[in-house]
């Protein structure tokens, strides 16, 4: 695309309330996407298509690992794309349109009920499609906080609106996705009226976010690195994003075995398959929004990567109690989850924030824009988690013998199988959300590093981006000037 000249300089401290707004609806598409293949794609495959926990499993994870190959290229793509609507939202009404299109048709079934491997093929290639093309909707989308703001506090601030978004499009598809189903007639008319539902929150989004976001300042269009593995170098050399992109890995393939067992939580354990998903969801994601002042203020309080690492350890340890679910009153195991969806709500609101600010320290340290580049390796990697989560979740209840079924309904288990529905939706996640945090240990981006990267303390002449070595420790030379000013 043709593009107007290349603009220096940083993007505002502060953005309009419209532009909150604006930005955390393209949340309704990626909430959306990624809360309902990782709820309902697994049962699908094996209570409704008869296939077999582990085949299903692999089908699940296969798709979106792709992603880790695609997603850097989508960032790649963006980040050199300049248009008269900039270099990010384009792409969001193209790739939520294509992601739209290509959700409703995962689940759209021309086969039929019951048609073996070529509705298990299917199934993995409209899958794979979408992965596609939500990686050129989600990459630039994740992009835009560190080129809408310069400032520390509120990138934290725009996440919390994208959170609560996030939370709403959580709770509007993941609780509403089996009343669905249900609503349409169960198997497979019931989810391709699923299909079609959420294809309509994804439009929404996407249109929302586009439209919401033109009242912002354009991007900050300076120059990126000759070549993909030359971007990949400077990516491998920011240590704090390296970390955070670990831990947050880790983490989503926890909280996508937690959203993988609901389903088989509510039947197996609550004994309750009709209405329990949907309980178990309005108590995760309702909490969240009620919080979410709560976590701005310890954000403040403690700083990003310490309250991140507060919340996810409260997210860790609330989902480990659910062990406990098959001897506690329903009410409590529903309090219980409550304590779970509050701290994921934390534990997303500070990562995302500090993503932002690892990218915008290695712009100013570089002094070109890749942010696409990060953002792609970032959403690969969470996809990937996001995709592992059921993979995982799927081989455990292979291990511990759970049977398929081809009628729409569960079949009746054995004792081992229930065990393994409990260990996956427990154990298992806890283990990778808390022990991620031991990555976090080297973060170290505070406020006053990322300052000194990005601008001079008051009286210096030191251009713009330029760090500053008396905020981030480099000091006099030897000859007692300052080595980060101009002669």
């Amino acid at each position: 695309m043709d593009a107007p000249p290349p603009r220096a300089g940083l993007p505002p401290a502060h953005l309009p309330r419209r532009v909150h707004a604006g930005y955390a609806l393209g949340s309704l598409a990626t909430g959306a996407f990624g809360t309902v293949p990782g709820l309902v794609l697994l049962p699908y495959l094996t209570d409704t298509m008869g296939v077999a926990a582990g085949v299903a499993a692999l089908l699940v994870l296969l798709p979106k690992a792709w992603d880790v190959l695609v997603n850097p290229i989508a960032g790649r793509i963006s980040d050199r794309t300049r248009s008269r609507w900039g270099a990010r939202r384009p792409y969001l009404l193209g790739g939520g349109f294509a992601l739209a299109v290509l959700f409703a048709a995962i689940f759209a079934a021309p086969f039929g009920g019951d048609a073996g491997p070529a509705a298990a093929g299917y199934v993995a290639v409209a899958f794979l499609l979408a992965a596609t093309a939500y990686a050129f909707f989600q990459v630039p989308y994740v992009a835009m906080p560190a080129e809408l703001t310069s400032d520390y506090a509120e990138r934290t601030r725009l996440m919390a609106w994208r959170v609560a978004v996030l939370a709403v499009a959580i709770l509007v598809s993941g609780a509403a996705a089996p009343l669905v189903v249900t609503a349409g007639g169960d198997g497979v008319a019931g989810h391709r009226w699923l299909g079609l539902f959420v294809a309509a929150l994804v439009v929404v989004g996407a249109v929302g976010a586009f439209l919401g976001t033109r009242a912002a300042p354009a991007d900050v269009v300076v120059a990126s690195e000759p070549s993909l593995r030359a971007q990949f170098a400077v990516v491998a050399g920011n240590r704090p994003f390296r970390l955070l992109l670990v831990c947050f890995v880790v983490q989503s393939a926890g909280i996508a075995t937690v959203l993988a067992g609901v389903d088989y939580f509510a039947e197996q354990i609550l004994r309750d398959p009709q209405t329990g998903p949907t309980v178990l969801f309005a108590c995760f994601v309702g909490p969240a929004l009620l919080v979410m002042p709560l976590w701005n203020r310890a954000g403040a309080r403690l700083g990003k990567a310490r309250a991140f690492v507060v919340t996810s350890l409260i997210l860790a340890g609330g989902v480990l109690a659910l062990l406990a679910a098959p001897v506690l009153p329903v009410g409590l195991v529903y309090a219980v989850v409550a304590v779970v969806g509050a701290g994921y709500a934390g534990q997303q609101v500070f990562a995302m924030a500090m993503l932002p600010d690892c990218i915008a320290h290695d712009t100013a340290r570089t002094g070109r824009r890749q942010a696409g580049v990060f953002t792609g390796l970032w959403t690969a990697g969470e996809t990937f988690g996001l995709a592992l989560g059921p993979g995982i979740y799927g081989l455990v209840l292979q291990l511990f013998g759970y049977v398929p079924s081809s009628t729409g309904t569960a079949a009746a288990q054995p004792a081992s199988a229930r065990l393994g529905v409990l260990l996956g939706f427990t154990v298992l996640p806890a283990l990778l959300i808390g022990l991620a945090v031991l990555v976090m240990r080297g973060y170290d981006l505070t406020p006053q590093r990322l300052a000194g990267a990005t601008g001079p303390v008051a009286g210096d002449d030191s251009r713009p981006g330029e760090p500053d070595p008396q905020r981030v420790g480099v000091g006099p030379g030897p000859d007692g000037r300052d080595p980060g000013r101009r002669a």
